[in-house]
């Protein structure tokens, strides 16, 4: 009967059109009145919790740096240094606009900040060159989830907070698998237009194009330099990746002012204001359902019903892909992520490897509809029709499928580095 109102509640809520906010509060109330011990002031203490937890503050840091480069000219100078050198390719800008999202994503950690500061300036250049609009849409918006996969990478230190896994290993972990993905979606980017014509190597362009970008290339290696070598924790990363860029920015290329940093600075801290109360009450939710052992119940009736390993497998990434079409990639870690980890393990998958196969599954729910957040972003970015981009992404959702289903049976792929 309880579950049955606490169903009517949440049905309710969803049809006044509530926040997932508001939703998550109301519900970890109920479970703690109905379920636990009846003292709401635990949700506070719970709160207290999960945002003291250092990796908390990369969340923040990471999200100003990418905006910050979106604003100057780091994110151009890298395109610049790519094109110089893919220009002798057939097809050699659409290589171009899928190396420069795996790049920039190593920076900023954020699929619609790559999506933004790649594809603003690879779209009309692509058009430009002769490149169909359906494949340009497609390229640029499919190459955008590149910035969840590549470390540094705002989901995978979601996951880790959520369900205490080591943030530094599941960047690790997402190494290989974003490299894997870059080369097959830089591979078809080739193949889809190798009738197109292509232009010599120009060494003087690749030496002006390396001269101005060297600082905008000396990013990404101090960055994850930092980081896997241990000198850094993903939060110190963080820091020293944001005053970085404020420091080129402001001194070195010239191109963001002051009043460019504070309306940046204002933006972000709203954008987190509504992220920070959704992670923390989902931590309170999470504790007090592990508290109730709930994961251990879903685990255990999942190892009752399916007996084979790869059946769960398969299992788990059609419900992660069904997740993605219809919830944003932060409700569903926080969310499905400490309910799905007992069961994962019980069938002896890693929680790195978990947290890999979850970002993979869910960077395909950017590009699928009816959320496709990512197309969503382009089409107000680009002025184009809903559904020519989702057209355009479906070649890149194949292939991006292929490595999701590689990288799901075969551990190795992403804990080879671990290890």
């Amino acid at each position: 009967m309880s579950l049955l109102l606490l169903s009517a509640i949440i049905v309710l809520l969803l049809v006044l059109r509530q926040n997932l906010v508001a939703i998550l509060m109301v519900v970890a109330a109920y479970i703690h009145l109905v379920y636990g011990d009846g003292v709401l002031e635990y949700i506070i203490e719970d709160m207290y919790i999960a945002a003291d937890k250092e990796v908390f503050l990369a969340l923040p840091l990471f999200i100003l740096c990418g905006s910050v480069m979106t604003r100057g000219a780091i994110a151009e100078r890298l395109i610049e240094v790519i094109k110089s050198l893919t220009s002798p390719l057939p097809g050699g800008l659409a290589v171009t606009t899928i190396l420069s999202c795996a790049v920039f994503a190593a920076i900023s950690g954020s699929s619609p900040v790559t999506l933004l500061a790649i594809g603003t300036i690879m779209y009309p250049a692509l058009l430009k060159e002769g490149y169909s609009k359906k494949f340009a849409l497609g390229a640029v918006t499919s190459g955008g989830t590149l910035g969840i996969v590549i470390p540094p990478s705002i989901p995978m230190i979601l996951y880790g907070i959520v369900t205490e896994t080591s943030v530094v290993e599941l960047f690790i972990a997402g190494v290989i698998p974003g490299i894997l993905l870059t080369i097959v979606l830089s591979g078809y980017s080739l193949f889809a237009n190798r009738r197109l014509p292509s232009k010599p190597w120009d060494l003087v362009r690749i030496k002006s194009a390396f001269r101005s970008g060297i600082w905008s290339m000396l990013m990404p290696i101090i960055l994850l330099g930092g980081i896997y070598s241990g000198f850094f924790t993903p939060t110190e990363a963080a820091a020293v990746a944001l005053f970085y860029s404020i420091v080129i920015e402001l001194f070195v290329h010239k191109e963001v002012t002051l009043k460019d940093l504070y309306d940046t600075a204002v933006s972000t801290t709203q954008m987190f204001g509504t992220l920070f109360p959704l992670v923390a009450i989902a931590m309170s939710l999470n504790i007090l359902l592990a508290t109730q052992q709930v994961p251990d119940m879903v685990a255990n009736w999942m190892t009752s019903v399916v007996d084979n390993r790869i059946m769960f497998i398969l299992g788990l990434n059609i419900l992660l892909l069904i997740v993605g079409c219809f919830m944003d990639i932060i409700s569903a870690i926080l969310i499905l992520a400490p309910v799905l980890l007992p069961a994962a393990v019980a069938y002896g998958i890693e929680p790195v490897h978990l947290g890999v196969i979850m970002v993979l599954n869910l960077e395909i729910g950017f590009l699928t509809p009816p959320v496709g957040f990512n197309i969503i972003v382009a089409m107000t970015a680009f002025k184009e029709k809903f559904w020519l981009i989702a057209r355009g992404v479906l070649p890149f959702i194949a292939l991006m499928l292929a490595v999701l289903v590689f990288v799901s049976l075969v551990p190795s792929v992403s804990m080879f580095l671990v290890r």
